[in-house]
């Protein structure tokens, strides 16, 4: 796992009328506090990368379809640094991931429909808190093509 990224199972509520899909409460103790709540959605094989906060703490969960989220780490000092990570991120997988300032992170749609990709932010958005890269940028080392093995 990369230096301070959780990941939280989620609960789900299954009855005749549907379910209900818990996210993040107050007294999870992964919460740090509100800034805003958004949904990204993405089309299927699109790739929404590479983007990282320079303050914000992100909490995703994907409430729909199915996601390949994925972090990198090249932040100086961690134990991590240089390290990959992917999830697979959907209901069936359900589960909240929060990823600390200065990580690398994006997603791709991975199914046939797109995907919701949910974020409950520590910050209301602010374009002067973000640094962005093109998702296949040479200074990640990551490919976002399938992988058979």
């Amino acid at each position: 796992m990369i230096e301070g990224v959780t990941v939280t199972p989620l609960r789900q509520i299954f009855d005749e009328r549907g379910k209900v899909m818990h996210m993040l409460r107050e007294d999870s103790p992964v919460f740090m506090r509100f800034g805003e709540i958004y949904f990204s959605c993405v089309n299927p094989g699109a790739v929404k990368a590479w983007h990282r906060h320079k303050r914000m703490t992100l909490n995703y969960a994907v409430i729909f379809g199915e996601v390949k989220f994925v972090l990198f780490d090249d932040r100086a000092g961690s134990s991590t640094r240089g390290q990959v990570q992917e999830f697979f991120l959907s209901p069936e997988n359900y589960c909240l991931v929060t990823v600390p300032p200065l990580l690398w992170n994006g997603f791709k749609g991975v199914r046939d429909t797109f995907a919701i990709l949910a974020n409950c932010a520590t910050l209301p958005h602010d374009d002067s808190e973000i640094d962005r890269k093109a998702p296949f940028d040479s200074s990640i080392p990551y490919d976002w093509k399938m992988q058979h093995k």
